[in-house]
C-alpha cells in the first residue's frame, strides 16, 4: 500500500538529502519545523506544516499495514518492531495506549525535545497508534521534573480539545524522577496507582497483561512521533531514511564534552561517528565515547571515529544505540573516575527489590571508586570481576545488567589507566566531572 504525501508539508518528501540535522533544520523529519527558540509548535502551525490527515485514518487494517510495511522499530532502547507489539495485543480485550516520555537518562534530551517542541506530532502519533490498536484511551507518562514538557503537552491537549479533534481520551500521568521508573513494568505499576518500580517477573509482557490486566501498548515518544508522520506519508517514504535493516531516522543527544551538551540531532542516513561528532565541535577523536546511555558501553575514541553510526556497526563494536546518547570524554579526562561517578549514581537509583541491586551494585560502586582513586589492589579487581559475573542476569529487571556492562566496557577501554591506578599512580587526568549526575530523589510515586 502506498500513500500520497500531503501537499504543503515542510517535511522532506523526496530522497534524503542530508546525513543529519538539528531542530528546525531543512531535510529533517521529526525535528522539522520552527527553530528551538520558537517554543512549542502550535496546532495551527503544525497542521499548516504537515497538511491534512489521510482519508484512511479510520481504517484499522490500513493503518496496521502501513505500520508493518514501514519496519518501524521502537526507539526506546529495546528496538522491538512496533507492528509486532501491536499484533501481540490483538483480540485480547480493551487495550490502553501509553506514550512513555519519561526519558530517565540524565543527559538525554530527545524525548523531552519532541514533547516540548513538537507536542502535536507526538499526540498525532498517539492518535494513530490508538486507532490501529483499537484503543480508546491514551496515557502520556512524564517524569515530574519535566515541567516544560508538561506545559507544552497540557497546552497542546487544550488546543486539540478547542479545535474539536476526534482524538481518543488523552491524559498525562506524572511519575518520579528516578532512573528505573521509565522501565515498562514500572510504568504499568505507576498507572495502576502503585510505585513506579520494575516488577520482578518478565513472564507477563505489558502488551498481553498490562494495566489492571488490560493489554497495554507502550511506545516511547520518538516511536510515537514517527507514527504521526507515517500515517501521512507512508511506508515507502519512511524507508528512504535509515538502513534497510533499521529504516527511518534516529534521534541522538550529544553529551559530555560537546560544544552544546544536550543538543539533539536527527540522523537521516548512514554517517560516520566522526562526521556526527563534528556537529559537537570535535575535529579529532575524543578519548572515548559513552554510547547508549549511562548503562551503555564505552568505546575507544580513535577506533570509533570512522565507525558508521548504525545498530549493526555499533553492535559489532560491543555497544548499541540504546537511548540515543553519545557521551564525549575529552582527552585528559579520567574514564575510570567518570565511570565510578556513574556506577555510584546507578547503584543509588536501584529500586531496592532484589539482592543483585541492593547488595551487588553497592559493592561494585565501592570497588570501582577505590580503583578510580588509585586505592584498589589486584585482589579487589578480581573481586570486581567475580561480583559482576555473579550479578549479571540475576536481577529483578535489567538495571544490574546495564551497570555490569558499563563496568566491563570501562575496564576494557581504559585498561592502561587501570594498570596505572592499581599501582597507585595518577593517570594524569585533568578537569572536573564530564556527565551530569542528578541527586537521587526520595519517593517512587
Amino acid at each position: 500500500m502506498t500513500l500520497a504525501p500531503s501537499t504543503g508539508s515542510a517535511v522532506d518528501q523526496g530522497s534524503v538529502d542530508i546525513a543529519f540535522g538539528g531542530v528546525g533544520e531543512p531535510g529533517t523529519r521529526l525535528l522539522a519545523g520552527p527553530e528551538p527558540g520558537s517554543g512549542a509548535e502550535s496546532l495551527i502551525a503544525h497542521q499548516a506544516r504537515l497538511g491534512a490527515w489521510p482519508d484512511f485514518e479510520a481504517d484499522r487494517r490500513a493503518l496496521l499495514d502501513v505500520l508493518d510495511l514501514s519496519g518501524l522499530r521502537g526507539r526506546g532502547g529495546g528496538s522491538f518492531p512496533a507492528a509486532a507489539k501491536m499484533a501481540a495485543a490483538a483480540g485480547r480485550g480493551r487495550p490502553l495506549l501509553v506514550v512513555n516520555a519519561s526519558e530517565s537518562e540524565p543527559a538525554s534530551a530527545k524525548d523531552a525535545t519532541l514533547v516540548g517542541l513538537r507536542p502535536h506530532l507526538v499526540l498525532d502519533g498517539a492518535r494513530i497508534l490508538a486507532r490501529a490498536a483499537g484503543a480508546e484511551e491514551v496515557s502520556v507518562v512524564l517524569h515530574r521534573g519535566n515541567r516544560p514538557g508538561l506545559r507544552a503537552l497540557s497546552h497542546a491537549l487544550s488546543e486539540r480539545a478547542r479545535a474539536g479533534l476526534d482524538d481518543p481520551e488523552m491524559t498525562v500521568t506524572l511519575g518520579p524522577d528516578r532512573y528505573v521508573s521509565g522501565e515498562a513494568s514500572a510504568v504499568v505499576s505507576l498507572l495502576e496507582g502503585g510505585e513506579a518500580k520494575p516488577r520482578f517477573t518478565r513472564r507477563r509482557p505489558a502488551a498481553l497483561y498490562g494495566v489492571h490486566g488490560r493489554p497495554t501498548l507502550i511506545y516511547n515518544a520518538e516511536t510515537t512521533a514517527h507514527a504521526g508522520l507515517l500515517a501521512r506519508f507512508g511506508a515507502q517514504w519512511f524507508r528512504r531514511a535509515g538502513t534497510a535493516e533499521r529504516p527511518g531516522s534516529t534521534l541522538v543527544t550529544l553529551a559530555g564534552a560537546a560544544a552544546r551538551p544536550g543538543r539533539v540531532l536527527e540522523v537521516m542516513a548512514p554517517v560516520s561517528m566522526g562526521l556526527l561528532l563534528g556537529a559537537a565541535g570535535l575535529d579529532q577523536p575524543p578519548a572515548a565515547l559513552l554510547v547508549g546511555g549511562y548503562a551503555g558501553a564505552w568505546l575507544d575514541g580513535a577506533t570509533t571515529w570512522d565507525l558508521p553510526f548504525s545498530h549493526e556497526a555499533l553492535g559489532h563494536a560491543g555497544a548499541s544505540i540504546g537511548c540515543g546518547l553519545l557521551g564525549i570524554l575529552p582527552p585528559g579526562a579520567c574514564g575510570l573516575g567518570e565511570t565510578a561517578r556513574l556506577v555510584t549514581y546507578l547503584a543509588g537509583e536501584s529500586a531496592g527489590q532484589c539482592g543483585p541491586c541492593v547488595f551487588g551494585l553497592a559493592e561494585l560502586a565501592a570497588i570501582f571508586e577505590a580503583l578510580a582513586l588509585g586505592q584498589a589492589s589486584r585482589a579487589d579487581l578480581r573481586r570486581l570481576h567475580r561480583r559482576a559475573l555473579g550479578i549479571e542476569g540475576r536481577g529483578a529487571c535489567r538495571h544490574p545488567d546495564g551497570v555490569v556492562g558499563l563496568i566491563q566496557s570501562a575496564l576494557r577501554v581504559f585498561a592502561p589507566d587501570v594498570r596505572r591506578h592499581l599501582k597507585g599512580r595518577s593517570c594524569g587526568a585533568t578537569g572536573g566531572p564530564i556527565f551530569p549526575v542528578p541527586p537521587t530523589t526520595g519517593g517512587w510515586r
